[in-house]
């Protein structure tokens, strides 16, 4: 019960759902990495890409806060300094379940991953929630 509580303290900063997933989306998790892409998504990516509508932030995304994919959550522990601007713009970016605490990439948000991946499908929703 408590934890119904603490959930619903959190605000959510970004919403969004799955509209389609490329051919060759789930090939990234191999690597840990998954990615996302709004309609402007270059032909060439397209099949790897989850494709996301456009929606954008209502907060600044830190480290600390929560991805949800569907029902997994993920603690943010790293964030590129063009990830949030991307995102919010194309739809545009690389989460990576390794736990870093620096970004590899620009466009990259790295959270804590303890147990499997992720396999989003159309229709999954992707939150972020502000600690």
């Amino acid at each position: 019960h408590s934890n119904l509580i603490r959930r619903t303290s959190m605000s959510v900063i970004y919403r969004n759902q799955i509209c389609a997933v490329g051919s060759q989306a789930e090939s990234f998790l191999s690597e840990k990495m998954l990615v996302t892409f709004g309609g402007k998504a270059p032909d060439e990516l397209r099949d790897f890409c989850y494709a996301l509508p456009e929606a954008t932030s209502s907060g600044t995304i830190g480290v600390g806060d929560v991805l949800a994919i569907g029902e997994h959550r993920f603690p943010i522990t790293a964030i590129g300094a063009l990830a949030q601007r991307n995102l919010d713009s194309l739809g545009h970016v690389t989460l990576v379940f390794d736990g870093a605490d620096e970004p590899r990439l620009e466009g990259a948000l790295h959270v804590r991953c303890g147990g499997e991946l992720p396999r989003p499908q159309a229709g999954s929703t992707i939150l972020i929630e502000s600690a």
